[in-house]
């Protein structure tokens, strides 16, 4: 099975950054920049959105490994803390991995440890066999 490029696409365009991604926990960092903001000057909601799948597909995908491949079927992140700027971390976690599906809890904070968004992301486990 070819490795996904964990660089690329949406991932470089976030300008996220993946400190760590292990089958147990993957931490992803990024800073809140103008071109990320929504209208009113804080970071956009769809960001957080994208982050908390990205961290947890990366950790489902890497549990499951040659046996198939993941795919989200249901995200839902609430916002808890405006941000206008500096640099947020996503610490994503498993909360359950079983045979056909995975849940996965992300936690995001800024640089006070503060907590910015939270999310959980359901996974389908795709068998290599089809």
């Amino acid at each position: 099975m070819e490795e996904p490029d964990l660089t690329g696409g949406l991932v470089a365009l976030l300008g996220l950054r993946i400190d760590e991604a292990t089958a147990d926990r993957v931490v992803i960092r990024w800073a809140v920049r103008p071109e990320l903001h929504q209208p009113f000057g804080i970071q956009h909601g769809g960001v957080y959105c994208s982050v908390v799948e990205t961290a947890a597909s990366v950790g489902a995908s890497l549990w499951l490994g040659d046996r198939g491949t993941v795919v989200g079927v249901a995200n839902q992140t609430d916002f808890l803390r405006a941000v206008r700027d500096g640099e947020l971390t996503a610490v994503g976690t498993p909360v359950h991995r079983g045979r056909s599906q995975q849940l996965w809890q992300v936690v995001i904070t800024d640089a006070e440890e503060r907590l910015v968004a939270r999310g959980q992301v359901r996974l389908q486990n795709l068998s290599s066999g089809g």
